[in-house]
């Protein structure tokens, strides 16, 4: 009896796992959209700091969908990210000759004083990956080296 349970518990959580929402709506100025931080999805060697010229300011993409998001001149602020996808979890991206472009939205968690409407709103702004140099980045001006993926 013991063995059955567990083996119902097992399956029902292997269940969960394999159907469970990998995604998120947003709603952004332009309207819904779909995102995923989840790295199961991805699958991509995204996660890190992304320098300016080897400096500030910086882009960091941490697991969970969280991350720092530092303007030219200003300080790093906290903020929550994802790359789009379609409903059901895949990317969005396009290729090109040597390089993949996504698109990456990221929302401020925090609010400053001198913040306007639009800095709590989502943004969004380039990503792509170059596949001959083994670079990323966002904006086309913050860069981190990558490794390939095995399932690539």
């Amino acid at each position: 009896m013991k063995t059955q349970k567990l083996l119902f518990v097992a399956l029902l959580l292997f269940s969960l796992n394999n159907y469970s929402q990998n995604w998120d709506k947003i709603e952004a100025k332009d309207g819904m959209h779909y995102i995923s931080h989840y790295m199961q999805n991805i699958n991509l060697d995204i996660l890190g700091k992304y320098m300016f010229n080897g400096q500030e300011p910086v882009v960091e993409l941490n697991e969970y969908g969280n991350g720092f998001y530092q303007l030219h001149d200003q300080l790093k602020r906290p903020m929550i990210w994802g790359l789009e996808c379609d409903e059901s979890g895949a990317l969005i991206y396009k290729k090109g000759f040597d390089n993949a472009k996504y698109t990456l939205w990221y929302k401020y968690t925090t609010k400053q004083e001198d913040d306007t409407e639009d800095d709590a709103n989502w943004k969004s702004v380039e990503l792509t990956m170059h596949f001959n140099t083994k670079k990323i980045f966002i904006q086309g001006e913050r860069s981190k080296d990558y490794k390939e993926t095995a399932s690539k």
